[in-house]
């Protein structure tokens, strides 16, 4: 029998852990975020909650070393509860679980802030005065001031508007918005997929704006339901699954005076995925990418005629990376794109490659002047801020392990750095503004403590979390059921120097006395791009392949724990890694817990799915190999399907539909519904005890 904590010896403090977790919105309340800082570097903007209980962002100001509130929701008697559904949509994708000031924007002196609270513009001046509410046309999604700060253009109803911050000249710049067409709006598969959150694009004169129109008639329609409220009507959702159509998106130049614009031209037909936009001082710059995604190019536009030319193309088997942030110019024009040589991403500026082969660029910060700053791995369980000029070379800005990002301005740098220590938010430099942010982030009740790994052939990083009572090797200590606890897909990494939520949930489980091992195997970042593009064609057997590698690896040297008792636990991705697990290995795997899990790739999106099977009338046993649901009938192990019933992402009728093969199968299984919830769940008391209740099926099946 595994000894657990007593009281007092601080057994409640890991018992109160769910409920902090789920409290905390998985510890964010309180977190600095939405950086951004002035042009003179003097001051700097940025949102932040009141703490672990208060889920209202508010917008705040550093300047001359102190902290001043600009807008605060609940002072403005404002109602930030119920935005429109595109702004809704946008907070959904970006996964943030606050309300109140939950985005924002700026001109180009970082005086005029503006933002929605609810469905409205309110807008504040960083140099005084109160935040004001301007008059719009309708519900507001998406405000953004022109560079000058004497307009600010919004979308309502589908359609871009503009209006002067003191509510006068309201004009509407393209045709009304439909159920099918909108303007000044991203699609699902570009905010989803593809980070692109972003439907139009201020020139730096403020004259003209450049505007995506999207149109999705052809796209699929799928209907979101509450099962809990039959009267409640669907809603519903344009989804381009793989193989099927994706959203129709055009650019066009809109002129404030002079003129209608004009239509940006490109090879739309071949190259359907509009990855990103800017204008800066040399005009228009738009990425696209083909539908195979093996081909990236960046043009520059005319904005007289919409001409377009090529300035760069990437071309790749089986798919171009996309590198978020890059696709970016310098003050003298030099384009910024990443480049791969010698099993790295690199990153090359104009002509010339400037980061060495085994520094692995994850993404551009910014671009200001001819400086560059990206992020970038040396070792994958490490990532630091470096800047590159040329007349420098590349420097490393930040110290010590941990996950690094930054923004920089003017001359100043804020560091936003993610340690096992927590995280900090450092204003760097000599002048007024630097000194810490002042955070709000609750103290974990749980503080992970792994032992970080290096195990197999495949030099797999690992962590590995053990209850903080247990003594491996004492005379009475029992052997541990072991659990599994990975992501080990694409685009993340849970193996980090940082004290992440994720790392916090695996050390919970530990103290309830398991032996928790994290992976990083194939198709994770930080190990450049042959070892992310091993999972083309197949995205469970090479993972599976490692997590056992790694398992087996562990094992041979720590006799305590128990390989005849072996669970597995994920979300997402690594929810349908666990069904496959359980279903293809049931000699490894004892359990599985299995949350949101992908387990048909046809249901999944274009972009993401294609990526790495291909198009699945092409490569139709692509597909087949990762349906996990044609493999049913060899469940012999317990299984738990937990999925919410309002996941846009990855829809509830995954879990359904394998909960369907098991039963015609025979299988015994068990399937946990979140009522209402999306992919990431919202709801307190839903999100505290599907932990718990993981638990409680854990320890039913590995310690009867």
């Amino acid at each position: 029998m595994v000894r657990r904590m007593t009281a007092e010896e601080g057994y409640p403090r890991v018992a109160e852990f769910p409920r902090q977790f789920a409290r905390t919105k998985r510890f964010s309340l309180g977190t600095v975020r939405n950086v951004t800082i002035s042009p003179d570097g003097a001051r700097v903007l940025f949102v932040r909650t009141g703490g672990g209980a208060d889920r209202v962002g508010r917008l705040w100001l550093r300047e001359g070393g102190g902290e001043r509130l600009l807008a605060d929701p609940r002072a403005l008697a404002a109602d930030s509860s119920a935005p429109t559904q595109e702004e809704a949509d946008r907070k959904e994708r970006a996964r943030d679980l606050t309300t109140g000031v939950t985005g924002y924007a700026v001109d180009d002196a970082a005086e005029l802030v503006v933002f929605c609270l609810g469905a409205d513009l309110w807008a504040v001046r960083t140099t005084g005065g109160e935040p004001f509410r301007v008059q719009t046309a309708g519900p507001v999604a998406d405000p953004r001031p022109s560079p000058d700060g004497r307009l600010i253009a919004y979308v309502t109803g589908g359609a871009l508007h503009v209006v002067g911050t003191d509510g006068g000249g309201e004009r509407r710049l393209t045709p009304p918005g439909t159920d099918e067409v909108t303007y000044g709006l991203t699609d699902y598969v570009s905010a989803e997929s593809m980070g692109r959150t972003r439907g139009y694009w201020w020139a730096p004169d403020a004259s003209a704006l450049l505007v995506a129109r999207v149109d999705t008639t052809a796209v699929q329609r799928r209907w979101l339901c509450d099962p809990a409220n039959p009267t409640r009507a669907p809603r519903v959702l344009r989804y381009p699954a793989a193989g099927s159509a994706n959203a129709e998106v055009c650019l066009r130049v809109l002129r404030l005076e002079g003129g209608s614009g004009s239509e940006v031209d490109w090879e739309r037909a071949a190259f359907e995925y509009v990855v990103d936009a800017d204008w800066d001082a040399h005009g228009p710059l738009i990425t696209v990418q083909s539908r195979d995604q093996r081909t990236v190019r960046t043009l520059a536009v005319d904005p007289g005629t919409g001409a377009s030319r090529i300035l760069a193309e990437q071309r790749d088997e089986p798919w171009v990376e996309l590198l978020q942030g890059a696709y970016r110019r310098t003050a003298s024009g030099a384009l910024v794109t990443p480049h791969e040589s010698e099993d790295t991403r690199r990153l090359r500026v104009g002509e010339e490659v400037v980061t060495p082969p085994g520094l692995q660029v994850t993404e551009v910060l910014g671009v200001e002047g001819e400086e560059v700053l990206f992020n970038a791995s040396e070792e994958p369980t490490e990532r630091h801020v470096w800047v590159w000029s040329p007349t420098t070379g590349c420097v490393r800005v930040s110290d010590g392990p941990g996950i690094h990002s930054a923004h920089a301005r003017g001359g100043t740098t804020v560091l936003d750095s993610l340690t096992e220590d927590g995280r900090q938010v450092t204003v760097l430099g000599d002048g007024p503004a630097a000194g810490a942010i002042t955070s709000f982030v609750e103290e974990p009740s749980v503080l992970p403590r792994p032992a970080y790994l290096t195990l197999g052939e495949r030099q797999l990083r690992s962590a590995l979390f053990l209850p903080s009572w247990y003594e491996p090797g004492a005379p009475d200590a029992p052997a541990l059921p072991v659990l599994l606890d990975p992501y080990s897909g694409p685009g993340m990494q849970l193996v980090t120097r940082a004290r992440t939520w994720g790392s916090c949930v695996s050390q919970w489980f530990a103290e309830q006395g398991y032996a928790v091992l994290v992976t990083d195997g194939r198709g994770t970042p930080g190990r450049g791009p042959a070892w992310e593009k091993e999972i083309w064609g197949d995205q469970f057997t090479p993972v599976l392949e490692d997590q056992i590698d790694a398992l087996k690896a562990a094992a041979r040297t720590r006799p305590w724990m128990d390989m005849s008792r072996v669970g597995i636990r994920g979300w997402s991705f690594s929810g349908a890694l666990a069904v496959a697990a359980v279903l293809r290995h049931p000699d490894v795997f004892h359990a599985a817990v299995a949350g949101a899990p992908a387990v048909d790739p046809r249901l999944y999106d274009t972009h993401w799915k294609e990526r790495f099977l291909g198009h699945p009338d092409e490569h139709p046993e692509h597909y087949d190999r990762c349906s996990l649901a044609l493999d049913a009938h060899l469940l012999r192990r317990p299984l738990l399907l937990v999925h919410g019933t309002a996941d846009d992402n990855v829809a509830f009728a995954h879990s359904l539909r394998m909960s369907a093969a098991l039963l015609e199968a025979g299988r015994e299984h068990s399937v946990l519904p979140l009522s209402g919830q999306s992919h990431i769940v919202s709801d307190e008391v839903t999100a505290m005890r599907q932990l718990t209740t993981q638990l409680v099926f854990l320890d039913k099946a590995l310690r009867p």
